[in-house]
């Protein structure tokens, strides 16, 4: 049984006479990797955007754990339990992997009075030690603790920046293009901690392009075209709908793809006629 995480009712978001994200409606409950999918320029990122607090909507509502944030700035929803990632890593090259990942834990801890950093008590320093060691040890990262973040490989970066966002301690998490630049192998392991992590309780809300990576962990799909939400349900469901095969093919490959199905069907009819017609 799921319980409530981040939920959009109803989000239109306008620059001037562009409507990018129309109406839209999504539920990211905790203990289930959501995924938010589409072409490029549905409007996903600006759903983030929207979600997070970067982006004020023109309409609708964003409620965290049941409570309305839609007026709620990032750094209220952080300290509220939403924590993201973008599609750009933004980590301390020159620091080690345990340091990137304490700063997670640090700025959860000051909050709105940054001066908590430079006077931590003795059990606050304990408990940031304690949280970095879990998530590392979580994410496969113990082993590389002491090394520069800038020395490692983009799989191992990208494990870095999620292990920074559970240090945080969030509830719920928006991933956004969280495989790019991962080989297979890498992709394989990301989608495994994710899935221990839903397990967890962890709410996940993932912008994915890799639909390998996204049919096998998420639990249930939104598609957006050009900022408007055209189907959602199971990834099964949405693997055999012929409107979301439009909007990531495009209509003229649909309409090619109906003609050879259409031909098929003649064809077979045909010879079924014929083989009747040889028996009489």
């Amino acid at each position: 049984m799921t319980d409530a995480g981040l939920d959009v009712e109803h989000l239109t978001i306008r620059y001037g006479g562009h409507v990018a994200v129309n109406d839209l409606t999504l539920s990211a409950p905790l203990g289930r990797i959501t995924g938010l999918i589409g072409p490029n320029g549905a409007g996903k990122t600006t759903t983030f955007d929207a979600c997070s607090g970067f982006v004020r909507p023109t309409a609708g509502t964003v409620r965290l754990y049941g409570s309305d944030v839609s007026r709620a700035g990032p750094a209220v929803r952080a300290r509220r339990g939403l924590g993201r990632t973008f599609q750009r890593m933004e980590l301390a090259e020159s620091l080690s992997v345990a340091e990137n990942v304490a700063v997670g834990r640090e700025a959860g801890m000051a909050g709105e009075n940054p001066l908590r950093h430079l006077r931590a008590t003795r059990p606050e320093w304990a408990e940031v030690r304690r949280i970095v060691d879990e998530v590392l040890e979580l994410c496969g990262l113990a082993e590389v603790a002491e090394r520069q973040v800038g020395d490692l490989s983009t799989g191992q970066r990208r494990l870095v920046e999620l292990a920074r966002a559970l240090a945080g301690r969030f509830r719920c998490i928006l991933l956004d293009e969280p495989s790019s630049g991962l080989d297979v192998k890498e992709t394989d392991y990301f989608g495994g901690i994710l899935r221990s992590l839903a397990e967890r309780g962890l709410g996940i809300l993932i912008v994915e392009h890799d639909m390998a990576l996204v049919m096998s962990v998420c639990d249930y799909l939104y598609v957006l075209d050009f900022g408007t939400l055209v189907f959602e349900g199971t990834p099964a469901e949405v693997k055999s709908s012929p409107v979301v095969r439009a909007a990531y093919l495009g209509s003229e490959e649909l309409l090619e793809e109906a003609e050879m199905q259409r031909q098929d069907a003649e064809q077979a009819v045909a010879k079924h006629w014929a083989d009747g017609a040889s028996d009489v």
